[in-house]
């Protein structure tokens, strides 16, 4: 039986039902239009996986502190200011089944709230003398938008090899993850070569957490977290594809590319394709690949003292890699 993220937040079950509150204050404006938005954000917030590694990160060292509050509402704030300008890049209408704010509020609105988020976050730093803290969120952020200006660098050729898709998907996905975890132990007042390990072992679970995510895009029936193919769709070189493409004839990967970049491309194409990658052992690969990255994670984490709190950051590796959606 899987374990549950209410099973793993037990730990901290206090600390992110307080947490609720302080990222709503972070949010607040004078502003009427800017209020409704940051309600509208806070009520279709996700799992929260990210203040969880912070809070957990901080717990394992010892109580949590307020430093550790405002570091977990400085991720948040930068990591939503990201995902609102990203659907404005993407042209996204829709984001975990409610309307985006560029659906309901058009592109110039969506910029503006992404940058208001953004300056909240710089603000909630400065204002408690967090300096540290900014400094790992910040270089997070420019590594996140290193990555997503990477990614569409080499979509326009497809050219992408392994080694590049995980230059990728470390500044883009890892990165958040790995400052979660940094800016945690941070929060607890512990010496650099331990935020150092910390940053290691959340960056490595944000590669596993991307290669979940791809292997979704394969997957059939209850099993996926979103509609098969829509990587394919997008164009997107995920690790199932790069690896099959790695393992045919160039006659046949030279078929492949044209297919994934094909215009309007078909359901029946798209078939097409995931059939070519699990064929070609596209799909086994990313999963071993996933395990491996799981297994360095758990490493780091066994160097440190067991209690809860260290339990339930190792749940939460194998959530993220056993997760359904």
């Amino acid at each position: 039986m899987q374990i549950t993220l209410k099973q793993i937040q037990s730990p901290i079950k206090v600390e992110m039902q307080a947490f609720e509150k302080h990222f709503r204050s972070s949010m607040e404006s004078s502003v009427p239009l800017l209020n409704k938005i940051m309600h509208y954000i806070v009520k279709r917030k996700g799992k929260q996986m990210r203040p969880m590694f912070v809070f957990l990160s901080s717990k394992m060292f010892g109580e949590t502190t307020e430093s550790t509050y405002t570091a977990a509402s400085l991720i948040e704030l930068l990591h939503t200011a990201t995902l609102v300008h990203d659907d404005v890049v993407d042209e996204a209408y829709k984001r975990r089944g409610f309307f985006s704010i560029n659906a309901l509020w058009k592109n110039k609105i969506a910029v503006l709230v992404g940058d208001y988020l953004l300056s909240r976050g710089l603000l909630l730093s400065v204002e408690n003398n967090e300096f540290e803290l900014l400094r790992i969120v910040s270089q997070s952020v420019k590594l996140m938008s290193e990555g997503e200006l990477l990614q569409i660098e080499k979509a326009r050729k497809l050219d992408i090899e392994e080694a590049v898709y995980f230059d990728i998907i470390t500044k883009k996905t890892a990165t958040l993850i790995a400052s979660c975890c940094a800016t945690g132990a941070e929060s607890a007042k512990q010496p650099k070569e331990i935020v150092e390990q910390m940053r290691a072992f959340g960056e490595t679970v944000g590669v596993c957490f991307q290669i979940k995510d791809d292997l979704f895009d394969y997957g059939s029936g209850d099993d996926i977290g979103k509609p098969a193919g829509i990587d394919i769709k997008e164009k997107k070189m995920t690790l199932p594809l790069i690896h099959a493409l790695s393992k045919t004839s160039k006659k046949e990967r030279k078929r492949v590319i044209r297919l994934v970049k094909t215009d309007k491309i078909s359901n029946k194409q798209v078939q097409e394709v995931i059939d070519f990658v699990v064929q070609n052992g596209g799909i086994t690969y990313a999963t071993e690949k996933m395990y491996q990255y799981r297994d360095q994670a758990l490493k780091i984490l066994e160097k440190f003292p067991e209690n809860e709190a260290r339990n339930s950051l190792r749940d939460l590796v194998l959530f993220t890699t056993e997760r359904k959606k």
